[in-house]
């Protein structure tokens, strides 16, 4: 059953009702040396309190804030309903982070508690912050600090009841740091209210979820996107979230957990196309066989399918899309995809093949979601239509601004940059440049991220990159070109003949204008990961960093004459 959400409804009362309605059904399952584990509400709720009667002997303050650097597993979960059950407020910080980041993070809003998965990872952060006075680790050893501690010495043996009533729905709960691809990153305030109206506003837009379901969680926890989709959601309405072990076994997860409800983002559809791709052979049966289901399926799907093509289908759905669906688990009923946008041409091979993505759009600043599809009302060329309470409108530029409860609090210590963001009038200016048509929202570039060529043609980046990603001989791309005469690409790939990606990013590009053609390429050996700093957690390029990183190579492209031997256009 869905517990209602009031304005004044906080996270931890949100817990602690759905303790009370199901304290037996199962909340949480996962992986611990091979072998899959169940908790039920009531468990995790014994476990909450003894995580709340450590944190109480250390003497913290309901504001203070408490960190957590963890990948998504079940103590994560224990230790925010603990904090917020106090009035702490909570901030995580992306595992994979590099610890000088963290620490940036850590100083900033003077974090007083820092829980980590890893204690390895605390000597290369002890030197960077002295305000941090308990370091509480769950694996490998912190060496000799008198600040850090292991978990199982830290706990108590048990702790009652669990605690929910320290904070109002007003009050901070995390401080979320933008993950953003220049710059420092900001902390996001956000309130109970900020995050649950938003929840409330998710439910209310998929209707039909309920406590038989299940979420499989992958994406961080410390991106808002997951946390208040994929976790305070799941809450809710008594659905268990499974924990899956990693994004190498993510496909193994899928299958062996069967999950009815994921949470996503567009690369992980661009590596499952990119598979599938290469098991196709060019001219073969089993190309012509695909490309005719994805055909006949989006036809069906946007309801423009002939008689004989819907007697077809049965046929093409086992041979083709059963198949694919059978990756997933064969029981994903909604898959939500958001952070970036879904290329068209995934959207229409993925849902013609019998997928049911919904793609939404959102922001950290708006706790995250703005807009969504929904079942029944899915337009995939658009991010949906704004969820209940949102307001939308545009400047006469095209930039979208929205207003609503769950606009965050402001930005931690930097009221500029609050003031840059929000106007007098509540209007969060997202940069985003959009149109609306039919109640829908229809994402068409970034304020700030378009190249100008020296001619004063406008090429949005994203959208090239796109299209050139859809060519399984690129892993990942960048498109360049600001103040020069002709494109650029920075490009990973195992095809080593630059000539031959030059001429296939091409022809992924040629129903751009004829402007917006490469010219000038360096194949990258190296992938770019959340590890060598040139992917954000959520799977976004870097791409100042980048930039920054191969600057020698992008010159040395562009000073090669006719570098992909371009023939006339």
């Amino acid at each position: 059953m869905r517990i209602p959400i009031t304005p004044d409804t906080t996270i931890p009362q949100l817990f602690v009702e759905r303790v009370r309605q199901t304290p037996d059904a199962a909340a949480y399952r996962q992986c611990r040396d091979g072998v899959w584990h169940d908790m039920t509400w009531g468990e995790v709720a014994r476990e909450v309190a003894r995580w709340q009667v450590a944190l109480h002997k250390e003497n913290l303050r309901p504001g203070a804030r408490v960190g957590i650097c963890m990948r998504n597993r079940i103590e994560w979960v224990l230790f925010d309903q603990a904090a917020l059950g106090l009035g702490l407020v909570v901030v995580p910080l992306f595992y994979n982070d590099r610890p000088d980041n963290m620490a940036w993070c850590l100083n900033d809003c003077e974090v007083a508690l820092l829980l980590l998965e890893d204690g390895a990872l605390w000597p290369q952060l002890r030197a960077q912050t002295p305000m941090v006075k308990r370091v509480v680790y769950v694996n490998n050893t912190a060496g000799d600090d008198a600040v850090a501690i292991g978990l199982d010495k830290w706990l108590p043996a048990d702790g009652g009841n669990p605690e929910a009533g320290a904070a109002r729905a007003t009050e901070m709960a995390t401080l979320v740091y933008t993950s953003g691809t220049t710059g420092r990153p900001k902390g996001v305030m956000l309130s109970h209210r900020n995050i649950l109206s938003n929840t409330n506003g998710c439910l209310g837009a998929v209707t039909g979820v309920d406590e038989t379901d299940s979420f499989l969680s992958f994406l961080p926890l410390s991106h808002t996107f997951e946390r208040s989709v994929g976790y305070y959601a799941a809450m809710a309405i008594g659905a268990q979230t499974i924990y899956a072990r990693g994004i190498p076994e993510l496909g193994e997860d899928f299958q062996s957990q069967r999950p009815t409800l994921a949470v996503c983002v567009p690369r992980i559809f661009e590596r499952i196309y990119a598979k599938v791709q290469e098991g196709l052979p060019a001219g073969s049966l089993k190309r012509r066989l695909f490309e005719l289901a994805v055909d006949i399926g989006w036809k069906r799907f946007t309801r423009r399918s002939s008689r004989w093509e819907d007697r077809l289908w049965p046929l093409l759905d086992r041979l083709v899309a059963h198949k694919l669906r059978a990756r997933l688990g064969g029981r994903i009923r909604i898959l939500v995809v958001g952070a970036a946008a879904l290329a068209p041409q995934l959207a229409r091979t993925f849902i013609g093949l019998g997928l049911p993505i919904l793609q939404g759009y959102g922001m950290t600043e708006f706790s995250p979601v703005i807009s969504a599809n929904r079942p029944g009302d899915n337009d995939p060329l658009s991010v949906g239509r704004p969820l209940e309470g949102v307001e939308v409108r545009t400047l006469p530029g095209g930039e979208l601004l929205v207003r609503g409860p769950s606009l965050m609090l402001g930005y931690w210590n930097n009221p500029q940059a609050t003031a840059e963001t929000i106007d007098p009038d509540g209007w969060l200016h997202t940069g985003d440049l959009v149109r609306i048509k039919d109640g829908r929202v229809y994402i068409t570039g970034r304020a700030k991220d378009i190249i100008v060529l020296s001619n004063g043609e406008k090429v949005p980046p994203s959208d090239a990159e796109q299209a050139i990603l859809m060519d399984p001989a690129f892993e990942q791309v960048l498109v360049l070109g600001e103040g020069r005469s002709h494109l650029g690409l920075l490009a990973v790939s195992r095809v080593q003949d630059r000539n031959e990606l030059c001429r296939r990013a091409n022809a992924q590009l040629s129903s751009f204008p004829g402007y917006a053609r490469i010219h000038h390429l360096a194949r990258i050996a190296e992938p770019w990961t959340v590890e060598n700093e040139l992917l954000t957690p959520t799977l976004k390029p870097k791409r100042n960093r980048i930039e920054q990183r191969y600057a020698k190579e992008i010159e040395e492209m562009y000073r090669r004459e006719n570098a992909c031997r371009m023939t006339k256009e």
